[in-house]
Parts: structure tokens; C-alpha cells; sequence
């Protein structure tokens, strides 16, 4: 068979035309060293604006950190130590589990991968669970293997640790536990191409899932209190910060985003103020 390049006449195309008329699009082009200096200074001065307004926020990428092991056949990556436990990435292999405890303070999980069994529950990707303090968890084990996010957990402060295991041989199941199926259901509109489902309420913060559609816009926003996000599938922009899936994101209180948008659509786990605060110029 003939695979050399077809004459146009035949209505065919020219590779090797094409492949030259790219590599003449991609020729350096000479610039005079005025417009060169130009051109350098205004990138310089708007990597240092980017810099500026990402100063203070914290990002962990999902290949930095590293992962600890936990016990046998479980290990766990921390993202953050905050004043109300830790916000962690927990890996189980096939077969492993965690003893029973009680919660010292609230603690939320999202499954990710895999499936976790908390008694007689099973919960699988795209599950949100919640044990308030106080609350007692049962032995929590994975027959396949699973992977999920936890906030608010003990995890990489072993007096915690140490309590929550003493905890659990007070008598009483405490507070409620709570979970949320992945599902479609519970999503509202909050802004043009942004729908958000409502998780849990602790006070003044709120957890819940923000999803954007392919060309969706969060508008440009300020943090009363501090601002955990966790990306959970596609990609988005916070300003001019890209996170892509499995990347933490954390806005201390009195920082800002700038516009929130995505090409191709998003979801993360956002926990925070109630309301997103329109930012204002002062």
C-alpha cells in the first residue's frame, strides 16, 4: 500500500506542506531588545502579583507529602494539623482494619477508591460519612482495599490517638454518625454553571460539595474562617492556582480567592464560612 503523502488535486493532504508550514509557525521570532526588556519586566511583575496573592494559602499537590504507616496493612498521609485534629489521606490494603474508638472532636471522611465497612455499612466511592465527638465507632475494616479523606481526625497526634482508644470502652454509642450517598440528589444552583450539596453544619462552618460544569464560574470571594478544599474529580482554577484531582487546598481566615472557574468541570469537598462573601476591592 502507497502511505506516501496524497497530491491535494486528489483531495487528499500534503503532510509534508503541513509539518512545514508548523515548524515555520514555530520559528523563534527575533524581537527588538526594547520590546524583549518589555515583555520580561510585565511577566516578572505579574508572576510576582500571582505570588503575592497566593502568599499564606497552603497547597498540597497529590504526589507531595509523605505517607506513614498506620498499623498493619494501613498507612496515611497528612495534608494539614489544624487546632481541631488533622486532615489526612488514610490508605487500607485488602483485608485491614482499625479498632474500635470514640471521636474527641468532629471527624468527617469522603471515600475515594475502594470501599470501607463500618459495621454493617458498607460505603464506597463518593460516600460522605460524619462522626460528631463524642460519638463511638465500631471496627472499621475493608475487604477490597480503600482509600478516603478524613478531617478532624486523630491520626499524627498519638495522645488523641491514645483517647480516642480509651474512649471506646465507656459504655454508649454517643452522638449520631451520619452518612450521605453519593447520589444526585440535594444539589442546588449557587452561581451560573455552580451547584453545591449541603453535607454538615458545625456551627458557623459548613461542609458540603461544589460542583462546576464545563465553563462554570464561582465569583471571586473572601474567608471569614478557614477554608479546607479537597479536589475531588476534573480540574478548576482558584484565580490563577490550578488544582487538578486529589491536590488539598487550604485558605486561612482573612485571605481571598480570586474567580473560581474550569474548562472541562470539577467537584471538590469545600469546608468553610456559610456563605461566599463577595470579594471587595477596598
Amino acid at each position: 500500500m502507497n502511505t506516501e503523502s496524497r497530491d491535494a488535486a486528489d483531495g487528499g493532504i500534503d503532510a509534508g506542506e503541513v509539518d512545514r508550514l508548523i515548524c515555520q509557525g514555530l520559528a523563534p521570532v527575533e524581537l527588538a531588545a526594547a520590546r524583549h526588556a518589555r515583555l520580561r519586566a510585565r511577566l516578572l511583575q505579574r508572576a510576582s502579583e500571582s505570588a503575592s496573592r497566593l502568599a499564606g494559602l497552603l497547597t498540597v499537590r497529590s504526589s507531595d507529602g509523605t505517607w506513614k504507616t498506620v498499623k498493619a496493612g494501613i498507612r496515611a498521609k497528612i495534608l494539614h494539623r489544624g487546632r481541631q485534629g488533622s486532615s489526612v489521606l488514610i490508605e487500607f490494603a485488602p483485608g485491614a482494619s482499625l479498632p474500635v474508638h470514640r471521636h474527641q472532636q468532629l471527624e468527617e471522611g469522603i471515600i475515594l477508591r475502594g470501599g470501607l465497612q463500618l459495621g454493617e455499612l458498607d460505603l464506597f466511592p463518593g460516600d460522605y460519612h460524619v462522626s460528631p465527638a463524642g460519638s463511638r465507632h465500631g471496627r472499621i475494616a475493608s475487604r477490597q482495599g480503600g482509600l478516603a479523606f478524613l478531617r478532624g481526625t486523630s491520626l499524627g497526634q498519638t495522645s488523641a490517638v491514645v483517647g480516642e482508644l480509651l474512649g471506646a470502652l465507656v459504655p454508649g454509642r454517643g452522638p449520631a454518625i451520619r452518612t450521605i450517598s453519593a447520589s444526585e440528589e440535594g444539589w442546588q444552583a449557587i452561581a451560573a454553571g455552580v451547584e453545591s450539596k449541603f453535607l454538615y453544619q458545625d456551627g458557623d462552618l459548613i461542609s458540603r460539595f461544589v460542583r462546576l460544569a464545563p465553563g462554570g464560574v464561582l465569583p471571586a470571594h473572601r474567608h471569614s474562617a478557614d477554608e479546607e478544599c479537597l479536589m475531588l474529580s476534573g480540574d478548576a482554577f482558584l484565580g490563577d492556582l490550578l488544582l487538578t484531582p486529589g491536590d488539598y487546598h487550604l485558605a486561612p481566615a482573612g485571605s481571598a480567592h480570586g474567580d473560581v472557574s474550569s474548562d472541562a468541570g470539577a467537584l471538590f469537598f469545600v469546608r468553610g464560612q456559610a456563605e461566599f462573601l463577595p470579594l471587595v476591592a477596598p
